[in-house]
């Protein structure tokens, strides 16, 4: 199942009427920090993760 334009346009305009066009360059702005902070985290665990594993190896 794919999402195609429609679909993708009809998103957009129920986004902008429950929003309001003054609000979406702030959620946008918190949605990218969110993802950028998930993704720091999901590289701190695999460093953790691999660090960890290294040690087990060396002893």
């Amino acid at each position: 199942m794919r999402i195609g334009v429609p679909e993708l346009v009809i998103v957009l305009l129920i986004v902008v009427i429950v929003f309001g066009p003054t609000q979406i360059p702030k959620l946008t702005k918190m949605f990218g920090k969110s993802v950028k902070g998930f993704r720091e985290g999901m590289t701190e665990e695999e460093d953790k993760s691999d660090h960890a594993g290294s040690e087990k190896d060396g002893e």
